[in-house]
This record gives structure tokens, C-alpha cells and sequence, in this order.
């Protein structure tokens, strides 16, 4: 392998997103550019270049912030300690500027900004989910900020790939934040598996459940996973299951209302999969009540031979289990192909979820946009790529060099499964409306505990997205 490997492989490997790509191609990252709208120059125009310079910000006031990178995630998660360290570094930049933060865990986060919007009351600055883009826009609540990002000192720097869950009408509403990392992989122990008869971690589901005997046998879980905030199902294993069975083509076609149903047999095939799947035995008992958090410690005290999750707890488990053997046995695979999927394989969905986006009562006050506009471009910006990049081999929107001999083995394999060796597909909930994914997400929970049958959460799922979306 190459010592040292440009982030320009993340642009090209990635298109994905919480982030993907356009409907109008198989290929994420062929996601199409926004042009610069022609709007009214109060609500689009970025800073001059003297006011966006480090402590020389005309504003001297407050700034109120909200995002989701608590201290205790930021100790396994390589995106939300370099957003916590850039976040920081800005506000002593900055000194006469008083930034007000309100921080809360993920699954906390999303719908207190939900309420937030709804009540007309956003902070200055905050983390826009990509499936709320289209309706916050429309209601006027999130600055266009197209402008804005064609004159960020880091323009050329971006991977326009990333923009496309942020677009609403031609019009750009945030800079993608935080690391472009995967939200499905198959986090496994290389030594046990290979006890069990495989040599890497079976290509095939069916392999899996051969597997799964031996491992029942060793009072060991086969594969570790956490429902109990719903939205993991969907995240980190329907994302890439049912493009398995659909194809990419299929998802563009529903984020761009052209005429695909969650009724079509395809996605009824995925919805089956996940359902015999998760009642085959493979994995924990408990999954449906307790989170991915909860399911890494199955993994990490040894009760599970692997575990499925996203970027944030292969950071995690690495900070917990550097200097013990586990550590050296950790490999990284993508889900087995379910038998009868044929539209894609060896995928893993991939992006950036989130975007900065500023309130848009902020127009027309020239000086304190400035600095929100700063602060948003340090945070998705080279202060933060440099970071992630040098600190943990991760990217994010802006690209940077990416220097892989200064690491080990661990982070090298994890590196290679996200950017170089699998193909991106999309994460679901990075689009469409959070009304259609509360639905289905509810529903996929009340399968797998076997209240309802695929075909009714089908059903479910097409009804909410012909009413909200």
C-alpha cells in the first residue's frame, strides 16, 4: 500500500451520504453540483475575506450553538473530538465573542431540533439532518447558503459530492460536518471466526448461520447489535441490505419522487431478509432493547464473535480495546450477501449525515452572520480536516492529505474497508422526511419482535411517504 494516500480517494470512493448521490445516476459520487441561486443578497452573501480571519471579526456578542458531540463520545469518535477541539480552538480565537452551547447525546439531539424548528426558535448555528433539508427550507427556517459556500476560503478544497442531502430547489443549506465514515460494518474477530471454520468473515448470509451452531455451542452470540433507539436498524443494516436487493437506482428514484414504492417487491424481498435474519438466531436475544453502544460491549468482553455498527464505535472500540489481544484480531467485513439479492454486493453505506446550517433570522445582521459564517467554515474546514486526518485516517468535506504509514494495522484495515476496498451506497435517513423514517423505523422494530409482517411495514412506510414527503 501507498505510505501515503490522498483524501481525494475519499471523494471518489465516497458519494454516499448521509450523503449521496444523484438520482439521475447509479454512481453517488456522480452527485450533481448546485448552482448558485440568485436570491436576495441579505440572506446569501458570505463575509468578505477580512472579516472571516481569525480574531478579526467585526461581531462581539453571542452566538448560540447546538450540536451532538458530548464529551463522552468524543472519547471513542475520532469526528466528534475533532469538532470538539476545532469548536474549541475558534471560540479563544475569538474571545469577544460569547458562544453558547447546548449539547446533547444523538439520540436526544434529534428531536429536540426537531422541536426547536417546529416551534420557529433554532439556534444561530446547528447540525442539520440531511431528511430535514426540504422541509425546513421550504417553511423558511435554514439560511440559503449557497453563496456562502462558493466563498468559503476552503471552496476548492470540498467534495461537492457530499452537498446533495443539503440541496433543496438549487439552493444549498449547510456545509456537511463531522467524518465521512461508514454507518455498516461488520466489526469481527478474526481468531474466533477462524476456530469456527472460516479463514475471513463469510461472503454469504448462509454462511453465517452455519457459523452461528458453533457459536451457540461456545455460549458466544455470533453477531452483536443494538435496536433499542430504532433508528440503528435502519442506519446500519437496511441502508445496505436492501440496496442489495434494489439497487441504488431504486433509492434515487424515491428521494426524487420518480415513481418508486417501499410496496415494491424489491424492498419487500430486504424487508424479509432483515425479519428471518434477526429471528435466525444470529444475533443477541435482547437486540431490539439496547443500543449499539450497549451491543460493542458484547464484542468488546468477548460474549459476541462480531458486532454491527457504524464509524463511531469502530472508534470507540479501538480506544477500548488498544493493548489487548482482541485489538490484533479485529477485522472488518461487509454484511454477507442474503441469498437471492442480486442488484449489488460488497457495500457498505457511507457518508456525512449532518450538515452546519445557520438560522435564517440571522439575515441581515451582516456582523453576527460573519461570524456564524466563520465558524462554520472552521468547523467543516482544513482546521478540522487536518485533524480527523492526522489524529484518526479519517475525512470529512474538505479533503487532505492522509498519511497511512504513520499508522497501525487496525487503522489502516478500517481505512481501506471505508474508502478503498467496498462500494458507498446511501444512507437511507440521510434523506427523504423524518416523518416517513419514524414510521418505518417503529415498524422495523415491531417486525423483528414479530407483531407485523414485512408487507405491512411496507405498506406503513409507502402510506407516510405519500402523505409527508
Amino acid at each position: 500500500m501507498n505510505k501515503k494516500l490522498l483524501s481525494t480517494v475519499l471523494a471518489t470512493m465516497l458519494a454516499v451520504s448521509m450523503l449521496a448521490g444523484c438520482g439521475k445516476t447509479a454512481a453517488p459520487a456522480e452527485a450533481p453540483k448546485a448552482e448558485a441561486p440568485k436570491t436576495e443578497a441579505a440572506k446569501t452573501e458570505a463575509p468578505k475575506a477580512d472579516d472571516t480571519k481569525a480574531g478579526k471579526l467585526a461581531y462581539k456578542g453571542e452566538i448560540s450553538i447546538m450540536h451532538f458531540s458530548t464529551s463522552e463520545e468524543s472519547q471513542g469518535n475520532g469526528g466528534s473530538d475533532g469538532f470538539r477541539t476545532t469548536l474549541a480552538n475558534w471560540i479563544k480565537a475569538h474571545p469577544d465573542i460569547k458562544v453558547n452551547e447546548n449539547v446533547l447525546a444523538n439520540d436526544k439531539y434529534k428531536p429536540q431540533i426537531a422541536t426547536l424548528a417546529a416551534a420557529n426558535d433554532l439556534p444561530d448555528v446547528f447540525e442539520l439532518q440531511g431528511m430535514n433539508t426540504k422541509a425546513w427550507a421550504k417553511q423558511g427556517l435554514i439560511m440559503d447558503m449557497t453563496d456562502i459556500i462558493k466563498k468559503s476560503p476552503y471552496a476548492d478544497k470540498y467534495d461537492q459530492s457530499k452537498f446533495y442531502p443539503f440541496v433543496a430547489d438549487g439552493k444549498t443549506y449547510g456545509l456537511p460536518v463531522l467524518t465521512g465514515g461508514t454507518c455498516t460494518v461488520v466489526v469481527y474477530d478474526s481468531k474466533a471466526w477462524k476456530e469456527a471454520g472460516f479463514e475471513k468473515f463469510p461472503e454469504k448470509w448462509e454462511d453465517v448461520l452455519k457459523a452461528k451452531d458453533y457459536f451457540q455451542s461456545k455460549k458466544k452470540d455470533t453477531i452483536a447489535f443494538g435496536n433499542s433507539g430504532k433508528w440503528q436498524m435502519n442506519s446500519c443494516f437496511l441502508s445496505t441490505v436492501g440496496d442489495r436487493f434494489t439497487g441504488s437506482d431504486w433509492f434515487h428514484s424515491i428521494v426524487e419522487k420518480k415513481g418508486a414504492k417501499f410496496t415494491d417487491k424489491a424492498f419487500i424481498d430486504a424487508l424479509k431478509f432483515t425479519k428471518d435474519a434477526f429471528a435466525s438466531g444470529v444475533f443477541n436475544k435482547d437486540f431490539n432493547a439496547i443500543n449499539n453502544e450497549e451491543a460493542r460491549e458484547y464484542y468488546i468482553n468477548g460474549s459476541a464473535a462480531a458486532f454491527i455498527g457504524g464509524n463511531w464505535d469502530v472508534s470507540y472500540i479501538q480506544a477500548t480495546l488498544k493493548g489487548k489481544p482482541l485489538y490484533d484480531t479485529t477485522k472488518f467485513a461487509v454484511v454477507p450477501q442474503p441469498a437471492g439479492a442480486t442488484a449489488s454486493t460488497n457495500t457498505q453505506n457511507i457518508g456525512l449525515g449532518f450538515a452546519m446550517s445557520i438560522n435564517n433570522k440571522l439575515a441581515g445582521q451582516a456582523d453576527k452572520l460573519a461570524a456564524a459564517t466563520d465558524l462554520c467554515y472552521e468547523l467543516t474546514g482544513k482546521p478540522f480536516a487536518e485533524y480527523v486526518g492526522k489524529k484518526y485516517a479519517l475525512g470529512g468535506l474538505t479533503k487532505a492529505d492522509v498519511d497511512l504509514s504513520a499508522f497501525d494495522q487496525f487503522t489502516k484495515d478500517f481505512y481501506n474497508y471505508q474508502y478503498v476496498d467496498t462500494k458507498p451506497v446511501d444512507i437511507y435517513d440521510s434523506f427523504v422526511s423524518s416523518a416517513v423514517w419514524d414510521v418505518l423505523n417503529t415498524d422495523l422494530q415491531s417486525m423483528t419482535n414479530g407483531k407485523i409482517t414485512p408487507e405491512e411495514v411496507a405498506a406503513k412506510a409507502q402510506k407516510a411517504y405519500e402523505s409527508n414527503y
